[in-house]
């Protein structure tokens, strides 16, 4: 007890310096105070603000905390998410809990806290420079702080550095991180991150039930079937399980660039890093990687393209909402021209009964399986089924059927394996507009396709052909990883193995400069005096040549004013090399093993609220 408690000061002396009055900063809400609608409090550094804002050209208003000092509002915490107010809600202390208040002292949203805190105690609420909204009682019966509640304990679709997603095993609750319902509206959406404390892996959900994606287990360092997850000299990403809880969290080696983690609203976790060059944020990972895995992406009955990501909808359907589509949100999906129950009562088979897709995958999992002698005792199963949507039959008499809903329909390439599903259709004026309609985006992704591959082929070969002409310092040219692991082309350095021994006289001890989780880092001096940083990643990274090269790729992507810059790398044998910029300056360390900034943040995510 007494080591939490000590975290707990700890926390909140370095979140927020106390004067011998107590007195309140721009940082800080006590109890005879309030934020109003155009009102905000700001984190010491400046980095983050908490009040209300109304997202796109909504009039409702919610309480949030965002980036302070971004262009583009990013919002990364919101109380209220599905009760919005209007612009006369307050937020305040009320009997020791945050409460925020409509325009008729009615309660929308509160921390909740179940212990009784005196009247008279001195309770506040202080946002963080990690961007941690924490109340306290500054008069409990101990000589130090007490903490009552913190925000990073309920995220909401994103958790920042410090924050955690996890499971808290004395109380059986989850953190999870659900999205947005769309970019526009806070709300709940369909898709949900969460921790799976028994497998060790984090899972993504739509609907909160259907689980689509998972990653591999935690192996020590990282989720190894997210390669970004190896770029360590930005993120140091942790799991930690112990008798209490188990959670997933990270941290930023320079915390001074703003990061987020988030459950987008396109159902694809993110790791993002807010780029100055580029001023919007960067995608540094992403998964599921392909938009099309995303469960339900294009909606019932809806056929995604994995070439551009687009949806179609199956022939003898439209979409349900053109404005939702027109705006490149599909999760509505497509509807049938013509009710399915005016199909199948009363109505004759013919020929045109079902439509024939031959050039999508198949839905997830069938509802019914049979047996019958041919094709047609199948359709005729199926059509005089009223739940019956589609089947598929093939050559040894398997007769499958699916009822509701068809989800996760994808346009195949012709040069995979061909699958055919027949879909109840519309009626037959619908279905002639249907077939033209069909023909005619079979025509435009065909040429779409043609199209892409003609420009990247061009590009291929004129990126090779200048590179071909390009040498560093060594004379060694620079496409050695580009034919190793194949794939997108590096604009990136390539230096022997040799140079390298040189330059750091052998990894000697006397330039080592440090020891970080993949291996350690070294100073360099190339003929002429430029001095390098070396970072030799470790033979126990476990790291394959694939995700060598996706972490040089990324790294040589980002561009940002408070990253050291990537000079080149070098692969030979089991040896993986990355060459950094050296700050002469600066201790490399801020940049590759730095530490958090601000204590306030380092200790966020280690204190435990006294459960009560």
């Amino acid at each position: 007890m007494e080591m939490k408690n000590n975290h707990s000061f700890l926390v909140l002396f370095l979140c927020f310096s106390l004067g011998t009055n107590l007195s309140i900063g721009e940082d800080t809400i006590s109890m005879n105070e309030s934020v109003s609608s155009g009102q905000t409090i700001i984190s010491s550094s400046g980095t983050f603000e908490l009040g209300f804002f109304t997202p796109g050209n909504s009039f409702k208003y919610y309480l949030g905390i965002w980036y302070k000092n971004i262009s583009s509002q990013t919002v990364v915490w919101v109380a209220n998410r599905e009760t919005p107010v209007s612009d006369a809600a307050h937020l305040t202390i009320i009997q020791g809990n945050l409460v925020l208040l409509d325009k008729f002292q009615s309660l929308v949203w509160s921390t909740n806290i179940s212990r009784s805190v005196p009247p008279k105690n001195l309770v506040i609420a202080v946002l963080c420079d990690d961007g941690n909204l924490i109340l306290s009682d500054l008069s409990s019966n101990s000589s130090i702080p007490l903490l009552l509640w913190q925000s990073f304990d309920y995220p909401t679709h994103a958790f920042l550095p410090g924050g955690k997603v996890g499971y808290d095993k004395r109380t059986q609750r989850k953190q999870v991180l659900i999205s947005w319902k769309d970019l526009n509206d806070p709300s709940p959406g369909l898709f949900s991150m969460e921790l799976d404390p028994r497998r060790a892996q984090l899972v993504i959900k739509w609907n909160r039930t259907t689980q689509y994606w998972a990653s591999s287990s935690w192996n020590g360092r990282t989720f190894s079937s997210v390669p970004g997850m190896r770029l360590n000299y930005i993120f140091n990403y942790s799991y930690i399980d112990n008798e209490n809880e188990s959670y997933f969290t990270y941290s930023l080696y320079n915390s001074e660039i703003p990061s987020k983690f988030i459950m987008d609203v396109s159902g694809q976790i993110k790791q993002l890093l807010w780029s100055t060059s580029l001023d919007d944020w960067y995608p540094f990972w992403a998964q599921p990687t392909e938009q099309c895995d995303v469960y339900a992406n294009c909606g019932a009955f809806g056929v995604c393209n994995n070439v551009n990501s687009s949806c179609n909808c199956l022939s003898g359907f439209k979409a349900r909402s053109d404005a939702e589509w027109n705006s490149n949100n599909y999760s509505s999906g497509c509807v049938r021209v013509r009710d399915q129950e005016v199909q199948c009562n009363g109505i004759t088979e013919d020929k045109d009964s079902f439509w024939m897709n031959s050039i999508v995958s198949l839905p997830a999992s069938q509802d019914t399986n049979i047996t019958v002698a041919e094709a047609s005792q199948c359709r005729s199963a199926c059509f005089n089924n009223c739940s019956c949507t589609a089947y598929t039959y093939d050559v040894s008499g398997a007769c499958s059927f699916w009822t509701g809903d068809l989800f996760n329909l994808q346009q195949l390439s012709k040069t995979e394996t061909e699958k055919t599903i027949f879909v109840k259709s519309g009626s037959p004026e619908d279905q002639t507009k249907a077939k033209k309609s069909m023909k005619l985006v079979v025509l435009l992704s065909s040429t779409t396709a043609f199209i892409v591959l003609f420009i990247g082929s061009f590009s291929y070969i004129y990126y090779r052909r200048r590179r071909r002409r390009m040498t560093k310092g060594t004379g060694t040219q620079i496409s050695h990883l580009d034919k190793i692991g194949g794939g997108e082309i590096i604009d990136v350095p390539y230096f022997c193995l040799e140079t390298i021994l040189v330059a750091t006289d052998n990894f000697s001890n006397a330039n080592k400069l440090g020891q970080g989780g993949f291996g350690p880092v070294y100073k360099g001096i190339f003929p002429g005096g430029k001095e390098i940083a070396v970072k030799r990643l470790s033979s126990h990274s476990g790291q394959g040549i694939d995700e060598f090269k996706n972490e040089v790729t990324l790294i040589a992507k980002l561009q940002h004013r408070n990253l050291v810059r990537l000079l080149g790398y070098c692969i030979n044998g089991k040896e993986q090399i990355l060459l950094y910029e050296y700050m002469p300056n600066k201790s490399l360390d801020t940049f590759i093993f730095g530490k958090f900034a601000k204590v306030c943040s380092l200790f966020s995510s280690t204190y435990t609220i006294d459960k009560i």
